[in-house]
């Protein structure tokens, strides 16, 4: 029975559906880890399938390939080495499994299912996996590892049953999404595993981004004394070993790597840069190019490019109209200046007069209305669709989540495109983003230490530029309050009367729901983008587009149908 235990913690990026690339991950890794002394390597959830792999995961030949892999990976650990315990699937007795396999000793020396499947938010599980029994301890050379998969920490039946089957550590595999506080939520439930087992746990979290969903890292190691032990950073891959020692009976990890967490718009700015880059990356576009208006929305989105992915990759493009002013041409250039893009100015006036005179006959009789406004917004779309086309970056989306809630983006037009960094992003966020991004250079960006958006763009009244004088408070309240009203509909799913006791108008709050359910249509037709929030648009949020209900109703609506209460 040995006393001491060297184990690693790989916080890989792996890609999905690549699953050459992962094993090659995989062995690499490994490799560092030997190198380091390690026993053990401790990967992350699905790491050789890459997660997550959705509906992917039902396709008999991807199932094959991987349990290939994970066989060929298991003779590998027949050289001596490190043993390792990887996630992968795992098919038995015509069940489909999330599972953990312990590869040692040239085989496959254990299999633990995953018990707990979350069909919640971002996650449809029960869709695709079935079911594994509770687990009992996996022995690892004379050590009992309690090994679980993600949701299995944060429900408590797991944990009670590897204790109480001899558990000596909690080994944990995880492929958990970012969003903006899940950190601490992380930890306190690492926490309560601890104090309910009376045992030490190692979390190993993925990191990268994968199509809307981006993963932190920040992998960690909690002693039974509450103590962080070991925490990975944020944000990027890492092997660490952290070493263990057994006294009377009882593990601890005596030595681990641990580094601080980054929290609040820096957490989220990384949120937003590594899932740009991993897009953009993993796709292989060569680059990405984006209107750049002179206002707010545009001018983060680039600075985020910039940083993802250097200036050179990145190509803005103003496309001025009649109404927009010199102070847009101006801020726009100097935003381009700043970063260090490619920079165009592409006038559509003769694009939007050609639209107007070819549908003079069908509109004959008429009054101009948004209709002639959005011919605007249509013909930047089509300006930069063909920029894409002819060079292959990819359009960059720049509306954001205050904006994509109640449907002040035009479909065919600013919408068009094929990912977003701020779709997740309020405006009041965009707006401190920015500030916090003129005074910080995030770790690992590729953009220039110095303010990159002018300040004249964050402090100007925000415009869309449609017509003379157009602001965007001629039809919306303003952003904080309306960004109030979308987190307690959106975020909170609050009554509208609890949200007029927060102080806002009754006729303001109807509207906004109104526009809120109304818009559905439009964010089904959105490019993805990096989530942020506890509920972004799409995975999280899955709302009908034919949509009867209205929680601010009529005066007369309680009297016919009762009450609420």
């Amino acid at each position: 029975m040995t006393d001491t235990l060297n184990i690693a913690l790989a916080q890989l990026n792996p890609v999905v559906g690549d699953v050459a690339g992962n094993m090659a991950a995989i062995r690499a890794a490994r490799t560092e880890a030997a190198g380091l002394g390690a026993d053990l390597v401790v990967f992350s959830e699905l790491v050789l399938n890459g997660y997550p792999p959705e509906d992917l995961m039902l396709k008999p030949a991807f199932q094959d390939d991987i349990e290939l892999a994970a066989q060929a990976l298991a003779k590998e650990t027949g050289d001596g080495g490190p043993a390792m315990l990887i996630g992968s699937s795992w098919r038995e007795e015509g069940k489909l499994y999330n599972a953990a396999l312990l590869l040692d000793g040239g085989e496959i020396a254990a299999k633990r299912y995953k018990y707990d499947l979350p069909n919640y938010g971002v996650f449809d599980e029960i869709r695709i996996f079935d079911a594994g029994p509770l687990p009992g301890p996996i022995n690892f050379r004379g050590v009992r590892l309690g090994v679980m998969v993600c949701e299995d920490m944060w429900t408590g039946d797991v944990t009670e049953c590897l204790q109480e089957t001899g558990a000596e550590i909690i080994v944990v595999l995880n492929g958990s999404p970012f969003e903006a506080g899940k950190f601490d939520k992380r930890t306190n439930l690492a926490v309560a595993r601890v104090n309910e087992s009376g045992l030490p746990l190692i979390y190993v979290n993925q990191v990268g981004g994968q199509d809307e969903l981006v993963f932190d890292g920040t992998s960690f190691v909690i002693n039974t004394d509450h103590a962080v032990a070991a925490r990975l950073p944020a944000w990027e891959e890492r092997v660490a070993l952290t070493r263990w020692e057994r006294t009377d009976g009882n593990w601890a990890c005596t030595e681990g790597e641990k580094v601080g967490y980054p929290e609040g718009l820096e957490a989220i700015y990384q949120a937003m840069i590594l899932g740009l880059r991993d897009y953009v990356n993993k796709n292989r576009f060569p680059g990405v190019v984006l209107g750049l208006s002179g206002g707010i929305d545009s001018a983060i989105s680039a600075a985020v490019a910039v940083d993802a992915l250097g200036a050179d990759r990145v190509r803005c493009v103003m496309m001025p109209y009649r109404f927009t002013s010199e102070e847009s041409l101006k801020d726009a250039a100097d935003c381009a200046k700043a970063l260090g893009v490619h920079y165009d100015i592409i006038p559509i006036e003769a694009a939007v007069n050609g639209f107007h005179e070819m549908l003079a006959p069908a509109f004959e009789g008429h009054d101009p209305d948004i209709t002639e406004e959005n011919l605007q917004s249509r013909a930047r779309g089509i300006t930069l669709m063909a920029l894409s086309n002819k060079f292959g970056h990819m359009v960059l989306t720049t509306g954001n989540k205050s904006e994509m809630s109640v449907g002040y983006a035009t479909i065919y037009g600013d919408m068009c495109g094929g990912y977003s960094v701020i779709k997740d992003v309020y405006k009041t966020t965009v707006y401190e983003l920015c500030e916090w991004r003129n005074e910080n250079l995030p770790a690992g960006a590729q953009g220039p230490a110095q303010i990159v958006i002018p300040p004249n763009i964050i402090t100007k009244v925000p415009t869309a530029e449609l017509r003379e004088n157009q602001t965007d408070q001629d039809s919306l309240p303003p952003y904080d309050a309306l960004d109030d009203i979308l987190t307690c509909l959106i975020e909170d799913e609050m009554a509208f009367e609890e949200i007029v006791e927060r102080g806002h108008a009754p006729e303001v709050v109807q509207r906004i729901e109104h526009l809120l359910y109304v818009a559905e249509y439009k964010r089904r037709q959105a490019p993805p983008g990096v989530k942020i929030t506890a509920k972004n648009f799409g995975r999280d949020r899955r709302y009908p587009i034919t949509n009867g209900f209205r929680d601010a109703r009529p005066a007369d609506f309680h009297h016919e149908f009762g009450d609420k209460g």
